[in-house]
């Protein structure tokens, strides 16, 4: 078994502004940890271009529901990483023999204050008016990314995310979710991208039939996915509405 470390980029600052009294702020740093995985070996991240980050993976459904877990099918996590993302991307890899592998992933976006002064028909004799307003809204520059490809090859066998990526149309509003399952045997690449985030990822695979001798190995969390999950339609633990109570939101200059 390998020891390897997640590959982590300093956060950069960014600042912008739009017409109409749009206006936003990032911050400049943030805390990031990296767990040691001790069952995946680290890779070197794929170089795609935008129209590689189209794809998504193939469905898959069952109908029928498992009465009783049956032991062989029990996952466990295998891998987690917390890191803050600033344009740079981790990427681990695994044998995978025995599908489904399982991603969560868990985010904390960068979150704005924005000031808006918009024209308001009063009515009556008053007429337009103009009314200032604010409200939070998370950064548009804040977003995460999940990509599943064939080491060897490149290609793309999954994709998902949070937030909206340029030139990526494939992710979702979730700060938590369970992806999967990733039904392609094979050596994988788990890759995570990102921009002015924060995403703690975790990678589930079952022992039984990925290890030699499973009943020896020492997993932190184990579960059964069968009952929850059915195909691959990211499915959210939270609600998707913003909570607009980070601990890094900053109001824009007037």
């Amino acid at each position: 078994m390998l020891l390897v470390a997640g590959c982590v980029t300093p956060p950069k600052s960014s600042s912008g502004s739009t017409s109409g009294g749009n206006s936003v702020v990032t911050e400049t740093s943030t805390e990031e940890t990296a767990a040691t995985p001790a069952y995946v070996t680290a890779a070197t991240p794929f170089v795609t271009t935008s129209a590689a980050l189209q794809g998504t993976g193939s469905g898959y459904s069952n109908p029928y529901a498992t009465p009783t877990p049956i032991a062989a099918d029990l996952s466990c996590q295998i891998y987690q990483n917390t890191q803050y993302f600033s344009y740079n991307s981790t990427a681990v890899a695994f044998d995978l023999k025995t599908p489904p592998m399982y991603i969560t992933y868990s985010v904390v976006p960068f979150n704005i204050t924005v000031t808006k002064v918009v024209q308001v028909n009063q009515g009556g004799s008053s007429g337009d008016q103009w009314v200032t307003l604010q409200y939070s809204d998370y950064a548009p520059y804040s977003w995460f990314q999940i990509s599943v490809l064939d080491k060897s090859t490149g290609n793309l066998d999954y994709q998902a995310g949070f937030g909206k990526a340029p030139g990526i149309s494939n992710l979702s509003v979730y700060q938590n979710a369970t992806l999967g399952p990733i039904l392609n045997s094979g050596d994988l690449l788990v890759q995570m991208t990102g921009n002015n985030i924060t995403a703690t990822t975790g990678i589930w695979v079952k022992p039984v039939g990925n290890f030699d001798d499973p009943q020896n190995q020492t997993f932190t969390q184990c579960q059964y996915w069968n009952g929850q999950r059915q195909n691959y339609i990211p499915v959210a633990t939270t609600t998707a509405t913003p909570t607009w109570t980070p601990v890094n939101v900053q109001t824009p200059n007037d």
